[in-house]
């Protein structure tokens, strides 16, 4: 079986992201903060028939991401789709947004701890293996202000930006090895209750957009509209 591993599992894209896969023989891997979180998450997917683990690991602690990683080959033998997605959905200690013009590097560098450096250690874990068997994914999500920046998401966006930028040198970098990297921009609020005048759409709409990407493997990024 092959193994998708969701870095920022949750119950909006990660539980569509792992429906998706986990529906076309896919075995699921969970990686968040919460350990109960994670745990409801696996009992749901179990009784969809799909077979998925937890795996507690924070973004912001480097070695516990890459030891969770780890621990997910140790259990499913290979890692063959990596997908990057970590949001907080509850306050976060230190996280704040900011206005372009109030972007200081004590609110901007806890943005690219979560979003990119997360994201280059996740990398750097699952890499390695896929380049010896010349086979891998690499799929990473940020909003659609990581393309088109919103004034109010400065600090936010800026991080986004960077993560963007690196994919698709990742993308370009790994061309014809069998290694395939793209990027992932939702532009439209995910769920219900966004707000007023911005486009929304259920995360069940999004996921088939990361099964396109892995089976067509031609480009290096993908938006989300609705």
């Amino acid at each position: 079986m092959p193994t998708l591993a969701i870095v920022g599992a949750g119950s909006g894209m990660g539980l569509a992201i792992a429906r998706t896969f986990g529906a076309r023989g896919f075995d699921v891997a969970l990686l968040a903060r919460t350990p109960e979180k994670l745990d409801d998450l696996v009992a749901l997917l179990g009784k969809e028939g799909i077979t998925a683990a937890a795996f507690p690991a924070d973004v912001l602690d480097r070695p516990s991401l890459t030891a969770a990683l780890d621990a997910v080959r140790a259990r499913f033998g290979t890692i063959d789709v990596l997908e990057y997605s970590p949001a907080p959905h509850s306050p976060v200690p230190g996280f704040t947004m900011a206005a372009p013009s109030e972007v200081t590097v004590d609110n901007l560098q806890p943005q690219i701890e979560y979003t990119f450096y997360g994201a280059v250690t996740a990398a750097r874990a699952v890499l390695p293996a896929m380049r010896a068997a010349g086979a891998g994914t690499l799929l990473f999500t940020t909003g659609g202000g990581s393309i088109n920046p919103v004034p109010m998401f400065g600090n936010v966006n800026a991080a986004g930006g960077a993560l963007r930028n690196w994919v698709i040198n990742l993308h370009n970098e790994l061309a014809g090895s069998g290694i395939y990297a793209a990027h992932v921009a939702i532009s439209t609020w995910i769920g219900e209750g966004g707000p007023e005048g911005i486009p929304s759409a259920a995360p069940e709409q999004i996921a088939p957009m990361y099964w396109e990407l892995y089976e067509r493997r031609d480009q290096a990024e993908a938006v989300f509209t609705g």
